[in-house]
């Protein structure tokens, strides 16, 4: 028999316990700590915490767009399946179009990725939402360029496009300038699906 721990309550103490000890994270603001949290808890990387942008009024923005009832924009599905459905409110949509038919024959056309045609189709839906990128850069690059050029503002921006090519600059663009939203990110080449959803799911857990 191997010997490791299985009791699922004690895991997830002792997990916490020791980001805590091993992470000040005093050193933010008290309502981001906990996002903060979930995210090194998500990739089992001490050192994110360096690298994370977290503005402090994302939690009241996040809850607000959703008891306004403001859907959640999802770019790809492995962030939709990680969002905690039941921390949600009632009635909450999380719209992901990259499987949608046009998003591949708008990427086409242009010469453009999916994820950025796809992340194109979210217009009617981009006002006062909450919008969860966590996987490609191209999507985030597409978000920005579509709010400079008057696109409805989102109310949250959680944003952790992850790669070689474009993640970096893509977040360090949205750490620059916001564009009026409240922000999440983690700078340089990580990120991913779980991360973001990760810093989503810590505020809605709050709920």
């Amino acid at each position: 028999m191997l010997t490791y721990l299985n009791d699922p309550d004690e895991i997830y103490r002792r997990s916490f316990e020791t980001i805590r000890e091993e992470v000040d994270l005093d050193a933010l603001p008290k309502n981001v700590q906990r996002v903060a949290e979930r995210v090194i808890h998500s990739c089992g990387m001490i050192d994110v915490f360096l690298d994370l942008r977290v503005d402090e009024d994302l939690p009241d923005a996040v809850a607000k767009a959703l008891t306004d009832g403001k859907p959640i924009l999802a770019d790809c599905e492995m962030v939709r399946a990680a969002i905690i459905a039941r921390f949600l409110p009632a009635g909450t949509n999380i719209i992901c179009t990259l499987n949608d038919p046009e998003a591949a024959t708008r990427g086409k056309k242009l010469g453009v990725t999916r994820s950025a045609a796809a992340v194109s189709l979210w217009r009617e839906h981009l006002d006062g939402a909450v919008v969860v990128i966590g996987n490609a850069p191209t999507a985030l690059f597409t978000l920005l360029e579509m709010l400079d050029h008057g696109a409805p503002r989102p109310a949250a921006i959680i944003a952790f496009p992850v790669g070689f090519i474009g993640a970096a600059e893509s977040k360090a663009e949205l750490d620059r300038d916001p564009r009026g939203a409240a922000i999440a990110t983690l700078l340089g080449r990580r990120g991913g699906s779980a991360m973001a959803a990760a810093a989503l799911n810590a505020i809605t857990s709050a709920l």
